[in-house]
């Protein structure tokens, strides 16, 4: 994994695996369900009462009844990147021994995870594996798999992986709203290759936002059309390191409350300070993933903004505390059930709501088509209202994984437009295809150098001159059973070179 140096910096480099799927009903058309154990609500604190104050209590119970549910995952990536002056394509045509073919750069990362089900589902964070063209997961009693990837969630940093096994020891969910800072906790993973190493440490704060997902989005920011980043983190100081990330962190019953995601480090190691993504949103997200392929977002349609004495002048606000709802979009969940500029949200479900990043994790714990219940400060009454959730696309139903996504173009998560014959000759070429978003989660933003506004000018042999020839040479590759196929373009400004990429068709 690469640290990053500068202070504060959250370096996605940590473990601890939180709740996953427990008690849903598979929906028609969807995969099974998962069975995992969670734990009941009796509260996450364990009492030690004939121990003196301060004493943290033995913590081998914990310990022993996690460890052999946390995995080691082994990444390996490559990237493959190749360029060559055009004057040499068109005259010497694409001999790849010739000025440099296309060259592959090797490597390998590692990572922690844990194992929510008998039959071979892991929880880990969506870097552990993002890129990644071969996953190994090795177990508690050192026995190796090889893993496939189930799903992955850029905007929680959450992943589903899979082995082919049965019989698997588990771990259990704890309630992660039950989590009190204070309470002693343990990060449980393999960093620096070491097998089940277990550190003890304390709750220090909750619903923490430290602005990490949204920086891991490609080019700093999040893609066009991608979910904002839910960051509610637990914040611990048990020491956790680079290799910890997709780890558990543990209540004193052993009960999974949190993945270890990330630390704030000036030089990469551990500084004191360790956040874990809760484990009812490693719930929500993992159970997604699993039966859909992708997370069912629920959008409640409002702008929310954290109130505090300063901010609460501007708003001529009588609270300063809660969610102030800065704007109501009238097509949204929120307008149709009554919610007007102005109101502040104190409670959702019943659940007292301070801070916009606990706001963002309660509603984002739900689906479309699900109803949540906000209670609402009006002129200093409080009133409840009702609201049924809707999908990206303002209906309530479930949103279908795309097919095309699982086809060979559609793993290269770019958007391509075709460009008009003027364009093409103020440009100076006769064929292209512009590429107009690269998606950082498809094969163009994980391993290659290319960036939006590339134009596609020939796959393999073919020249190119619309979407459907690219996406046609590309799926054609893959049914005449070839491995891959090399695309090659210009960028409009530039060209008189030519730039080739290989990408794989399997």
């Amino acid at each position: 994994m690469t640290l990053n140096n500068s202070w504060k910096t959250a370096l996605i480099a940590v473990s601890a695996s939180v709740a996953t799927i427990a008690g849903y009903r598979a929906i028609d058309g969807y995969r099974n369900d998962v069975v995992i154990n969670e734990a009941g609500s009796n509260g996450s604190v364990m009492k030690f009462a004939n121990l003196p104050a301060g004493q943290p209590g033995d913590f081998t119970f914990a310990a022993g009844a996690s460890a052999p549910a946390v995995v080691h995952i082994k990444a390996k990536s490559s990237r493959t990147v190749r360029q060559m002056p055009s004057i040499f394509d068109q005259f010497f045509g694409m001999d790849d021994d010739m000025f440099g073919g296309p060259r592959t750069q090797n490597q390998e990362s590692s990572g922690s995870g844990v194992i929510i089900s008998e039959d071979g589902y892991i929880v880990t964070n969506n870097h552990v594996v993002d890129g990644a063209s071969e996953l190994e997961v090795v177990t508690y009693n050192k026995k190796s798999y090889d893993a496939t990837v189930v799903g992955k969630d850029p905007s929680t940093d959450i992943a589903v992986i899979k082995i082919e096994e049965r019989k698997l020891p588990t771990i259990t969910f704890g309630n992660s709203d039950e989590v009190k800072v204070g309470e002693w906790v343990l990060a449980v993973g393999n960093p620096f290759n070491l097998e089940s190493t277990v550190t003890a440490g304390i709750i220090s704060a909750i619903g923490r936002n430290i602005n990490i997902l949204g920086q891991n989005q490609r080019g700093g920011q999040s893609s066009k059309g991608s979910d904002t980043p839910i960051e509610s983190f637990i914040q611990t100081d048990a020491a956790v390191n680079p290799g910890n990330s997709g780890g558990a962190l543990v209540n004193l019953r052993g009960h999974l409350i949190g993945i270890n995601t990330a630390i704030a480090s000036p030089n990469g190691a551990y500084a004191g300070y360790a956040f874990a993504v809760p484990s009812s949103i490693v719930k929500k997200v993992s159970t997604d993933l699993i039966k859909f392929g992708n997370v069912q977002r629920g959008f409640i349609g409002l702008a929310p903004v954290e109130l505090n004495n300063k901010n609460a002048k501007e708003f001529d606000s009588d609270l300063d505390e809660g969610i102030y709802v800065a704007e109501v979009p009238e097509d949204g969940a929120a307008n149709d059930a009554g919610i007007k500029k102005g109101d502040v949200i104190v409670r959702v479900d019943g659940i007292e709501t301070k801070s916009e990043p606990k706001f963002r994790e309660l509603i984002g714990r739900k689906r479309p088509g699900e109803k949540v219940t906000l209670t609402v400060n009006r002129s200093g009454k409080e009133k409840d209202y009702v609201l049924t959730l809707r999908n990206n696309k303002g209906g309530e139903g479930i949103v279908k994984k795309d097919p095309e996504l699982a086809s060979a173009y559609g793993k290269l998560g770019i958007t391509l437009e075709d460009i008009s014959a003027k364009d093409k000759e103020k440009i100076g070429l006769r064929n292209g295809v512009r590429i107009s978003e690269i998606e950082k989660d498809g094969f163009f933003g994980e391993q290659t150098n290319i960036e939006e506004g590339f134009i596609i000018t020939r796959v393999g042999n073919v020249r190119v001159n619309s979407t459907k020839e690219v996406k046609d040479q590309i799926n054609a590759a893959k049914k005449n059973g070839e491995e891959g196929v090399l695309i090659c373009g210009v960028y409009e400004g530039s060209t008189s070179r030519n730039y080739c990429v290989g990408i794989p068709v399997e």
